[in-house]
């Protein structure tokens, strides 16, 4: 008999996905109600947690809902039925609807809601970038040592016993290649391959590569140091970095098109049919900048990188007044039709990777359509 999926095999599924660590540090993402040994028998993808949502994840028995909203995003002090949150967590619970949250992670990532491919896409962006992004050190650094080819397999081993190597659920990684180490040795030195001194000496080494969590990187030169052949060992560490809360993108048309134009095409396709539009609809613009969600915050970013035209969502009236009174053009097309239209992309994803994991709950859309608004 077939073993079933349980909520912790999502949320490790989703974790080598879309890396907690990606996600902006005032998020709250992950498990947020229910219990990682429990069964699933399928997953249930929204963009929000309602009570039409749990009603319809309760029809099917263990189902999974992942939300990209938080259900639970402000601490609570108690959990009663006398918050929004503390009623639908409740539900949740009494239904055994285990919910986890795949937000600013998601929002991140390649296609996802905040880099909001699916308007960059529909606009045919050219040459986009970030609107805004850090690079920040991760846990591991990278070694790089140089190791004569009759001890390879040794230095390598020795290491992954240290600790080096460990890439998510695989060990003993590492990437080799060869090349030629050249040295001169002097009167006092001893080296492996015996040469003369002042002699110039080539050997066929190999580059040998491994990641090290930082935290290993005292024992993991230890072992090297233990095991290479060579008197004097040479190698390197590298800080590694990886860009992080990277959101919106900014990219130029493959044809200048004016606003309105902009706005019929987004208002048609993605749907947004209830979008505003503040500026000239005649102007004619090929620089433009897009966000899901809402993304006021970033106008200094778009205003800063050339922007003519920028599209997002929730738009306050001052906020717009001065982004316009600053020469850019907004089209604000809701929060929810610039985040749900990432959704497909987001699902499919998911059912590719379970199928490749083995994992047999189907990933399906919820039809719940949660915009609070009509």
């Amino acid at each position: 008999m077939t073993k079933p999926d349980t909520v912790k095999d999502w949320l490790d599924l989703i974790e080598r996905r879309y890396p907690a660590r990606t996600a902006a540090p005032w998020d709250n993402s992950g498990l947020q109600v229910g219990d990682p040994t429990w069964p699933v028998a399928r997953v249930l993808v929204a963009l929000d947690v309602t009570q039409a949502v749990l009603d319809e994840a309760s029809q099917v028995a263990h189902t999974l809902l992942i939300a990209h909203h938080p259900l639970l995003f402000a601490p609570l002090r108690t959990l009663t039925p006398d918050t929004a949150s503390g009623r639908l967590a409740l539900t949740a619970a009494q239904h055994q609807i285990a919910v986890v949250a795949a937000h600013t992670n998601l929002d991140v990532a390649k296609d996802g809601t905040s880099t909001s491919a699916p308007l960059a896409n529909l606009l045919a962006l050219t040459d986009t970038q970030p609107l805004t992004g850090t690079a920040t050190q991760t846990g591991t650094l990278k070694l790089v040592t140089f190791v004569p080819d009759a001890a390879i397999t040794a230095v390598r081993d020795a290491l992954t016993m240290a600790g080096a190597g460990t890439i998510g659920a695989y060990s003993a990684c590492s990437f080799v290649t060869p090349g030629t180490g050249t040295f001169r040795p002097s009167q006092h030195a001893n080296p492996a391959v015996p040469t003369p001194a002042d002699m110039d000496t080539t050997v066929a080494e190999q580059r040998l590569e491994m990641v090290v969590p930082r935290h290993r990187l005292a024992a993991v030169i230890d072992a090297l140091n233990a095991t290479h052949p060579y008197e004097e060992v040479a190698y390197d560490v590298y800080e590694r970095v990886e860009p992080h809360e990277q959101f919106g993108l900014i990219g130029t048309l493959p044809v200048p098109s004016t606003i309105g134009a902009i706005a019929k095409i987004v208002a048609e396709e993605l749907p947004a049919p209830h979008l505003r539009v503040a500026g000239d609809p005649d102007t004619v613009v090929s620089r433009v900048a897009v966000c899901g969600g809402a993304g006021d915050s970033l106008i200094p970013q778009a205003l800063a990188g050339g922007a003519e035209l920028y599209l997002t969502g929730d738009l306050k009236h001052h906020v717009t007044l001065d982004a316009l009174t600053l020469g850019l053009s907004l089209i604000d097309v809701g929060h929810h039709a610039s985040e749900v239209a990432a959704l497909p992309a987001f699902i499919r994803v998911l059912g590719d990777d379970a199928a490749r994991q083995g994992l047999g709950a189907p990933v399906l859309a919820s039809q719940i359509n949660t915009s609070p608004w009509s």
